[in-house]
């Protein structure tokens, strides 16, 4: 079994649930007490939130190819990142390191795919929403129509993803109004939904969504155990 690297603690609420889902899947495919190769580096959220906040991503870049390469001199075999947002630096980790980066929008995408969807709404920071790094891998190499949420939805999210979600507050106040931006998306001929914020489908229960919903947690740790066991 291949050892998985995990940049992680963006934020800790969601990257204890990629260790969960990763070590049950290697459970589940191999049976007896099988469990996950994994090595995990975690940064400290506030100063990539503090970052991210004064657009300075070439610093954001610049730390996550030093954790990228702490994982690889520890013997990392593939690495990934534990969130969305963040990958509008993968470049400079694929830049960084000589093992493979599975990019989670590729792995979202491939699961999308296997669906026979076409037209997919977006949920996310506005990082993830507005700038094309997530979005041009979705229409380009996997020609789907990507929907996002108005102006004032996609301002909400940022606020929910960064005051409440990340800081492990979930409320079912919070959870409405999310299924009411899907439900708007819905209406607007999304077929389905990408819960494209690691801490989302924590808050939205895919049963409680009325189109299919995309837990890009699982898909990304789904494609890593993939790689991990192939």
């Amino acid at each position: 079994m291949k050892t998985i690297g995990i940049i992680g603690g963006m934020s800790w609420e969601s990257s204890k649930f990629y260790y969960q889902y990763i070590n049950r899947i290697v459970a589940d495919q191999l049976g007896g007490s099988h469990s996950a190769r994994i090595l995990m580096s975690s940064v400290d959220f506030a100063e990539i939130e503090t970052l991210s906040f004064a657009d300075n991503w070439e610093r954001i870049g610049e730390l996550m190819a030093i954790e990228a390469k702490r994982l690889e001199s520890a013997g990392a075999d593939i690495i990934i990142l534990a969130t969305n947002t963040i990958h509008l630096v993968a470049d400079n980790i694929e830049e960084a390191v000589s093992v493979p980066f599975l990019h989670i929008a590729k792995a979202t995408g491939n699961a999308i795919k296997k669906k026979d969807i076409s037209k997919i709404g977006l949920l996310g920071t506005r990082f993830t929403m507005e700038r094309d790094f997530y979005t041009k891998i979705l229409t380009n190499d996997f020609g789907l129509e990507v929907l996002i949420p108005s102006e004032e939805e996609r301002t909400y999210l940022q606020n929910l993803i960064y005051g409440e979600l990340v800081k492990g507050q979930f409320t079912s106040e919070a959870k409405e109004n999310c299924l009411a931006i899907i439900e708007g998306l819905k209406s607007k001929g999304a077929q389905g939904v990408i819960l494209g914020c690691t801490e989302l489908p924590i808050l939205i229960p895919e049963k409680e969504v009325t189109i299919p919903s995309f837990d890009t947690t699982m898909i990304h740790s789904l494609a890593a155990v993939d790689f991990a066991t192939s």
